[in-house]
């Protein structure tokens, strides 16, 4: 069975960091690509960073300069590194992954965590 599990979040004020973490479990880690996803209260899912089976990463424009994505294939965990958030970070952030390439939708990404809560305060 496969699971994702997130862990992480919590409330912090606007310029503050945050690392979330995923472990994963029940899947040959090293054979899929990972991806950080994010949803705000009455908004679409919307796609954070995405890493590959061999390191490369690919980021949204939301993130970029901010957040950074790693993977430890020894320890099945992927993690988020979150700098300087702003509040219009806040949202739930789920942990997704998928064979093939690290390149494609959500509906691309076939397990999913049940999500860790951000919330910045300004």
């Amino acid at each position: 069975q496969v699971q994702l599990v997130e862990s992480g979040g919590g409330l912090v004020q606007a310029g503050a960091s945050l690392r979330l973490s995923c472990a994963a479990s029940g899947l040959t880690f090293n054979a899929y690509a990972m991806a950080w996803f994010r949803q705000a209260p009455g908004k679409e899912r919307e796609f954070v960073l995405a890493i590959s089976q061999g390191g490369g990463t690919r980021s949204a424009d939301s993130g970029k300069g901010r957040f950074t994505i790693s993977r430890d294939n020894a320890k099945k965990m992927v993690y988020l590194q979150m700098n300087s958030l702003k509040p219009e970070d806040t949202a739930i952030y789920y942990c997704a992954a998928k064979l093939g390439s690290y390149i494609g939708p959500s509906s691309s990404y076939v397990y999913w965590g049940q999500g860790t809560q951000v919330t910045v305060s300004s």
